[in-house]
């Protein structure tokens, strides 16, 4: 093996604040999800003016367009709705009927505070309570000659290769200076300006990052990959801005790349066409570990691999190469997607014909149908859906023997979830919010890092196939997790 190919270690994000409302809600304006279970976060329509008078807040006049949003609505109990006063100088989430926790109406955070972003607490307006930027991790990218380093989000659920730049408005700069590494392509002496390509993220909850394409080399981990196109943000949104890392390195496929007029190659594209890596080993690995887990003989780390498959992993696993189990990918819309057609709970198995799912390690939940859901939480002492939290909760009481084994189809072999890892975060008052949860309208599931940290994931790009090695912690961990 390649003495450059090697163990790219992710860091933890220490700015991550767990949190399942928050959590959800950014995988909603992600994917753009129709939620199906009452809750605070709802998409609506309203009419936006063009403005051609009035200022950016309060546009008057101009054309009318109708505009989808996603707003942020708290949910009342009966009680609340009842005996409703103002309390002055009141703090933290309150108790309604049934002793369930009454999330606050986030708040917004400068200067990095926490990993969050902002949306509308009132109804049919855009912008901006508290969507978490799902990046629990982060991976340490060099951009440029000589090399500046910034803190990315590797994302298998989007393709673009976008970062923090000097384009971007000077207050906006200054006012992150501390909290975000930005790159400076007058500093390198091998950027090339790209004439004439532009790039745009946008969500629908109004939240966007857009700017225009240079060429660089960039290194990760030992992997010089050189002229590969860099987006430089010319503008972000405060969603955006709230986030922890300085940008983000899609590890979907290309062609759902959003610069124009031509969509670029991404990283690992590059990695194969200037045979950086192996010809036979075109592919990149995920092993994500947990807070939970660094008691435990891989002490909870975290980390990718490009062009090899990590052989210290199998032997742990006790498999071998030829025992890793594969399954063909359908890329046609961008996405590591494979057949999931059932769910097993407890040995009961849904059945779910033509089902299937995408790995995502951006987003840190996993999104499944409300059936599979249903019968999770059932199979839980005292599981229960909560309004309050747009999602599934359950006793921090419970023990591990007491949790369901939960199994998710990968190309037809089950692979077991950690139970540790169905308690996701604190929902207040000795409820934990559950880490699988409701994929409303979405067509497919969304397996994310609750589910990856229960397999060694590889993204076999060459061979167009997702592979999956059972991981089984020798414990389970279900302490309580990090409060919000």
């Amino acid at each position: 093996m390649s003495p450059n190919l090697h163990r790219i270690d992710l860091v933890k994000n220490h700015k991550y604040v767990r949190s399942g409302l928050k959590s959800y809600g950014y995988t909603i304006r992600k994917y753009g999800i129709e939620p199906t279970h009452e809750g605070p976060f709802k998409w609506q329509n309203h009419a936006h003016s063009q403005g051609k008078f009035g200022d950016k807040q309060h546009p008057i006049g101009g054309r009318m367009k109708m505009i989808h949003s996603l707003v942020f609505e708290p949910i009342h109990t009966h009680e609340e709705k009842s005996h409703h006063h103002p309390k002055h100088g009141s703090g933290g989430g309150s108790t309604g009927g049934g002793g369930d926790p009454t999330p606050q109406p986030p708040t917004t955070s400068t200067g990095g505070g926490t990993a969050s972003g902002t949306l509308s607490t009132q109804p049919g307006t855009e912008g901006a309570t508290d969507i978490q930027n799902d990046s629990e991790y982060l991976c340490p990218v060099t951009i440029g000659t000589p090399g500046q380093k910034l803190m990315l989000d590797f994302d298998t659920g989007s393709a673009d290769l976008w970062v923090w730049s000097t384009e971007l408005p000077s207050a906006t700069q200054s006012s992150s200076s501390s909290s975000h590494t930005i790159f400076n392509p007058s500093k390198s002496s091998t950027f090339k300006k790209t004439s004439g390509s532009t790039w745009n993220i946008s969500y629908g909850d109004g939240s966007s990052a857009s700017g225009d394409v240079g060429t660089d080399n960039v290194t990760i981990g030992g992997l010089l990959i050189k002229n590969q196109s860099v987006e430089l943000a010319k503008v972000l949104s405060t969603e955006f801005q709230q986030g922890a890392g300085d940008g983000l390195l899609g590890l979907a496929f290309g062609s759902i790349n959003t610069v124009q007029p031509t969509p670029v190659a991404t990283p690992v594209e590059n990695m194969i066409t200037e045979q950086d890596i192996p010809a036979n080993m075109e592919l990149f690995t995920a092993y994500l570990g947990s807070w939970r887990d660094t008691a435990d003989t891989d002490k909870g780390e975290s980390f990718y691999t490009f062009g090899y498959i990590d052989q210290d992993v199998l032997t742990s696993a006790n498999v071998t190469a030829d025992q890793i189990h594969y399954t063909p990918v359908d890329n046609s819309q961008g996405f590591w997607m494979f057949p999931s057609t059932s769910t097993t709970v407890n040995g009961q198995t849904i059945t779910q014909s033509s089902n299937t799912a995408i790995a995502d390690t951006g987003t840190t939940l996993a999104l499944v149908s409300d059936e599979v859901c249903a019968a999770i939480y059932k199979a839980i002492p005292g599981g229960k859906l909560d309004s309050q939290q747009q999602g599934y909760v359950f006793p921090a009481s419970v023990t591990a023997d007491q949790l369901p084994v939960v199994q998710f189809d990968v190309g037809g072999q089950l692979f077991t979830l950690q139970k540790e890892d169905l308690s996701f975060a604190d929902a207040g008052n000795g409820m934990v919010y559950g880490g699988v949860q409701s994929r409303g309208s979405n067509p497919f599931d969304i397996l994310g890092d609750t589910f990856l940290k229960s397999i060694y994931a590889i993204f076999d790009v060459g061979n167009t196939r997702f592979g999956a090695v059972q991981r089984m912690e020798a414990t389970q961990n279900l302490s309580a997790p990090p409060s919000q």
